[in-house]
C-alpha cells in the first residue's frame, strides 16, 4: 500500500517570528500603559484627589461662592476698560518682545544650526530655565525692580515664553527637510545665508503658529498677573475678592471669558489664513 502524501504545510519560521514579536510588542504596550496609569493614580491619591470628606465638604462652600455670583454685578464696567486693554496690550507686547528674543536661542539650540555642541547644550539650558520659573514669580521679581504696572507684566510674560516658544522654534528648525540646506551650503553660503534662504523659509509657517497659540496663552496668563502688582484686569478682580464683592467678581469674570473667547477666536482665523 502507497503511503498517502501529506497535506499540510511547514509553519514558516519567519511567519512564527512575526506574531511573536507582535505579541511581545503588545505586551510592553499594555505594561507601559498600566504603568502610566499606577502612577497617575498614585499622584492623585498623594494630592488628596480621592479624599472624599474634603470634597463633599468642600462642596457646598463652593455652591455658595458660586451662588453669592448671581446676579453679576456690570456697575463698574467702565472702570474695566482700560486694565482689559491693558492686559490686551501686554499679551501682544509679551508674545512680540518673547519672539524676538526665542529666535536666536532657538537657533542656536537646534543641532542643525548651531556652531558646536557647548553651545546647544547652553541654549537648551537656558531654554529649560526659563521655562521653569512661572510667569508670576517673574511677576513679583520684575514688580520689585521696575515698580507696578503693565511693564513688570510684560517682560513676566516675554521671559517666560522665550522658554516654551524658543523650544518649539528649535524643534521645527531641528526637523527641517536637511537637503535645501546642503544645497546653499553647497552653493558656498555662509551660516547665515543658509538659515536666511534655506532654514527660515521652511519653518516659518509653524513659527507663526506657535507664535499664535502662545499669544492666546499670554493672554490668558496676563488676566491673572494683577495678583502681584502687574496691572490688567487681575488687579480689577484681585480687588474685588479681597473685598468679598461676589457679584463683581462673577461680572468681571464674564468680561474676561468673552475677550479669551475673542481672542480664540481670532488666533482662530490666523492659524486658518497661515495653513
Amino acid at each position: 500500500m502507497s503511503a498517502i502524501p501529506s497535506t499540510g504545510t511547514a509553519a514558516d519560521p519567519r511567519h512564527d517570528a512575526l506574531l511573536a514579536g507582535s505579541a511581545a510588542a503588545t505586551r510592553a504596550a499594555v505594561a507601559r500603559v498600566v504603568a502610566l496609569l499606577a502612577v497617575v493614580v498614585a499622584a492623585l491619591a498623594f494630592t488628596g484627589a480621592f479624599d472624599r470628606d474634603r470634597l463633599v465638604d468642600g462642596l457646598p462652600a463652593l455652591a455658595q461662592i458660586g451662588s453669592e455670583m448671581v446676579p453679576p454685578d456690570f456697575a463698574r464696567w467702565r472702570f474695566w476698560m482700560r486694565p482689559l486693554l491693558d492686559t490686551l496690550a501686554m499679551s501682544v507686547a509679551g508674545t512680540a518682545l518673547s519672539v524676538v528674543l526665542a529666535l536666536p536661542v532657538a537657533l542656536l539650540a537646534a543641532p542643525n544650526t548651531t556652531p558646536n555642541r557647548v553651545v546647544q547644550q547652553a541654549a537648551r539650558t537656558l531654554l529649560n530655565l526659563l521655562r521653569s520659573i512661572p510667569e508670576l514669580i517673574m511677576g513679583i521679581l520684575f514688580v520689585a525692580a521696575v515698580g507696578f504696572g503693565a511693564l513688570p507684566g510684560v517682560l513676566a510674560l516675554a521671559l517666560h515664553s522665550v522658554g516654551m516658544v524658543g523650544k518649539f522654534f528649535a524643534e521645527a528648525i531641528e526637523h527641517a527637510d536637511a537637503r535645501p540646506i546642503e544645497a546653499a551650503r553647497a552653493a558656498g553660503g555662509g551660516r547665515l545665508q543658509v538659515i536666511w534662504h534655506a532654514v527660515l523659509p521652511q519653518v516659518l509657517p509653524q513659527m507663526a503658529d506657535t507664535t499664535v497659540y502662545r499669544w492666546e496663552y499670554n493672554f490668558r496668563a496676563s488676566t491673572v498677573m494683577g495678583a502681584v502688582g502687574a496691572g490688567g484686569i487681575g488687579t480689577e478682580l484681585m480687588g474685588s475678592l479681597r473685598l468679598m464683592d461676589y457679584p463683581q467678581v462673577g461680572a468681571i469674570l464674564l468680561c474676561i471669558l468673552v475677550c479669551v473667547t475673542v481672542v480664540d477666536g481670532i488666533g482662530q482665523r490666523i492659524r486658518l489664513r497661515l495653513a
